[in-house]
């Protein structure tokens, strides 16, 4: 069967641009009622604060000055100063080439599972494929490559060729050497070496969020993001204070599918137990509604848009704390009273804010302590003496010590954004 290997140089159609959002307006939406369709950034941050941009645009006007930036993978880190995760991704890029490029390229067609033990043509095939010896058996040395296969891309390492497997193989190094790229440009828009005092990136890629003192990691947690339905943004802004014991404004869709059902059901009874207050409208000064005036059936079936929000205290999804970062889009950090979900994997499930593992944790850092107020059943404002900026961001590799590791692609944006700028997607023949 004809190998087929990838070309040494991969070249991006165009450098990517960064686009600052406007400022945001005096008056804006108390929480999301459409997030923005952020499968269509890929790359690009939204700037909610335009000081946060300025310095990765100046990067951006630099670089152009620089021919061999427009080719993918360029060491960019070598002539000014860019992310370290850049850094890390381009050794990592390196590596893999190394490692998975070099090897042959061809397709190994689907079939039954393989396993230590089995034998025949496709095992042949897989021998090859993996750079090993010629032969027909599976034997311990293709089970440790496999092995050493499936922890690289983000597979279940089982030792076993399934579908998985094999469709990963087919998609060709050249792919995987693709969505390095990718990544290394999101992480090109990520703060450079002694640009901020502090800051946060929260990366919905992973699921968590990393702390950072000047350059210096200093903590970090998991997080629970938003669902590929309503997935989390790709922006940068500035926490500038934090609600404690705040409010929760229920996301519309809840109103239509739980609350007024309920109210229908039990009564009006049903808000008042749970400290449930009903406005207009999205607004900051939305007029506040008596429940007993309102056309609930209406409600129900999604012909009337409310607010409803709840009291704090118990029950309350916000928990005890929320971090603003005044933006259009009503994406903010917050608390929680359910910590059940931060044991498990997937954590892509919210209406596209973010939730802390430990807010109080993140609370002491940015404040000095967790902010004490009189009367925990009164939402209270606390600013920061000094904004600290956040960068959300999106990343489905990783680098390291040893390599790099692909994640998932819980939004499907690298489809996207490879069909963009590398064209169709092919599959080894």
């Amino acid at each position: 069967m004809k190998t087929r290997k990838a070309g040494p140089a991969l070249l991006v159609a165009a450098y990517l641009a960064t686009w600052s959002a406007p400022a945001a307006a005096q008056r804006q939406p108390i929480e999301p009622l459409v997030l923005p369709p952020a499968v269509e950034q890929g790359v690009d941050m939204v700037y909610i604060d335009r000081e946060i941009g300025v310095n990765i645009r100046w990067r951006n006007t630099k670089l152009d000055n620089v021919t061999f930036a427009r080719y993918a993978g360029a060491p960019l880190d070598l002539f000014q100063a860019i992310n370290p995760l850049y850094a890390e991704l381009r050794r990592g890029l390196v590596g893999y080439q190394k490692q998975w490029s070099s090897l042959p390229q061809f397709r190994v067609d689907p079939g039954p599972r393989l396993a230590k033990g089995d034998g025949g043509q496709r095992v042949i095939l897989l021998r090859e494929r993996l750079g090993l010896p010629a032969g027909s058996r599976f034997d311990e040395d293709l089970e440790e490559r496999v092995v050493a296969y499936q922890k690289v891309h983000g597979l279940a390492e089982d030792g076993i060729v399934g579908d998985d497997v094999i469709t990963s193989l087919n998609r060709g190094a050249l792919h995987y050497a693709q969505v390095l790229m990718i990544n290394m440009e999101r992480a090109r828009r990520l703060p450079a070496p002694g640009e901020l005092k502090r800051h946060i990136i929260v990366d919905a890629g992973s699921a968590r969020i990393f702390m950072y003192q000047g350059d210096k990691l200093v903590d970090s947690m998991r997080a629970v993001v938003g669902s590929n339905a309503t997935q989390t943004p790709m922006m940068a802004a500035f926490i500038r204070y934090a609600k404690v014991n705040p409010y929760w404004n229920l996301p519309p869709e809840f109103n239509v599918n739980m609350v007024a059902p309920r109210v229908l059901e039990q009564g009006l009874g049903y808000l008042s137990e749970r400290k449930y207050e009903v406005f207009a409208d999205w607004t900051e000064d939305g007029p506040k509604l008596d429940p007993a005036t309102v056309d609930w059936r209406a409600v129900s079936d999604g012909k009337l848009s409310l607010r409803i929000r709840r009291a704090p205290g118990p029950g309350n999804s916000m928990g005890d704390i929320k971090f603003m970062m005044p933006n259009d889009l009503g994406i903010y950090l917050h608390d929680t009273h359910d910590r059940s979900v931060f044991a498990k994997h997937e954590r892509w499930i919210s209406n596209g804010c973010v939730r802390l593992e430990d807010a109080q944790r993140l609370a002491t850092w940015l404040f000095g302590a967790m902010p004490h107020v009189a009367d925990s059943r009164v939402e209270t404002r606390v600013d920061l003496p000094e904004p600290v900026a956040v960068f959300v961001t999106y990343l489905t590799a990783a680098a390291t010590a040893d390599g790099v590791l692909f994640r998932a692609d819980p939004y499907k944006r690298d489809t996207a954004v490879l069909a963009r700028y590398f064209g169709a997607e092919r599959l080894l023949q």
